[in-house]
């Protein structure tokens, strides 16, 4: 009895011994968290579901575990997560500022100061798609041609009319415009019903890539110059970029040459209410594990730790902040 005893106890001092070495992280109760996507067919539904993926793989050692969810985008997650129902959601830089700062669909509300920037991903680049037999090779080139310039209900058409206008042009007055949606615009570009078309849309997109291998022949069309450049500077959430189309669009390559433009970025917010543990771990998860997210999609293929601190037009959430001085990005 003594000896079975003695085994008892020695036991329970071992046991006692491990526990108590656990780290303080893995004793934490687990946490859940919602990550809001996009639509399934673009770039948002799996950066959202990316990352979901890099946090519960890594579940035993965090305790967090996140789901993503399929929703209708920026202005939608923004809203989610200023009501409480998402945790987390991506959103383009220009809405984020707009959300911040109580602009546009926000106007009514005001300033939705609760939200917080976390780290953005890829470009998502005006693109302009055009026949190539109405001879369009700049967008000045638009006047008096048919020209998709989205629905007026969408974000993507106040990018248009920006750049249009920022061209010279009167989006009224000196083109044709057509209100289509982007998944419908290649099959009219085909049927000669437009000339051309705009998209704001993470690349590779098969919407660009339909409308270059079809029989009416098309092009990217470059959007750029002294205008552009001058748009940009006057608005932070816009960005120059470049569409590598060569190597997003390898099977179409031979006639290919990358495309300056400018757009929006892709941003992951959260709100001020989420921890801070939990957006410290999920920003170091990513950042110390990029590679292995550049994996999960074409569109990560440039990604930088430093480059994906660019385009954000909300404060910085202090889970990020501590991250990011960690890891000496900033100071």
């Amino acid at each position: 009895m003594k000896r079975q005893m003695t085994i008892f106890l020695a036991a329970c001092f071992i046991a006692s011994g491990v526990f108590s070495a656990v780290p303080d992280e893995l004793q934490a109760e687990e946490v859940f968290i919602t990550i809001g996507g996009g639509d399934t067919s673009g770039v948002y539904f799996p950066t959202g579901l990316a990352i979901a993926k890099m946090i519960n793989n890594r579940r035993p050692e965090y305790q967090i575990r996140a789901t993503v969810e399929a929703t209708m985008g920026s202005t939608f997650n923004l809203n989610a997560i200023i009501s409480g129902h998402m945790d987390f959601g991506l959103a383009q830089s220009d809405i984020q500022f707009h959300a911040v700062n109580g602009l546009v669909n926000w106007a009514k509300k005001g300033p939705q100061k609760e939200l917080r920037a976390v780290f953005s991903t890829h470009h998502e680049p005006l693109t302009l798609v055009a026949a190539v037999d109405p001879g369009i090779q700049s967008i000045t080139d638009l006047r008096s041609k048919r020209v998709s310039i989205g629905n007026p209900g969408f974000t993507q058409h106040r990018i248009v009319v920006d750049a249009i206008e920022a061209a010279g042009l009167d989006p009224k007055g000196d083109i044709s415009p057509q209100e289509v949606f982007a998944s419908e615009a290649p099959a009219m570009l085909q049927d000669n019903r437009i000339d051309a078309y705009f998209f704001t849309v993470g690349h590779p997109s098969e919407t660009i890539r339909m409308a270059l291998s079809n029989e009416r022949k098309a092009r990217v069309v470059p959007i750029s110059g002294p205008a552009i450049d001058k748009l940009v500077a006057d608005n932070p959430y816009y960005i120059k970029t470049v569409i590598g189309m060569q190597r997003l669009y390898p099977g179409l390559a031979g006639s290919l040459v990358d495309v300056d433009t400018f757009g929006v970025v892709a941003t992951l917010c959260t709100s001020t209410r989420v921890p801070e543990r939990v957006v410290y771990t999920l920003t170091k998860i990513v950042f110390e594990n990029l590679d292995e997210f550049r994996r999960h999609h074409p569109a990560f293929a440039g990604l930088t730790r430093e480059g994906m601190r660019e385009g954000l037009t909300a404060p910085l959430h202090p889970g990020a902040i501590k991250y990011y001085k960690e890891a000496g990005l900033m100071k």
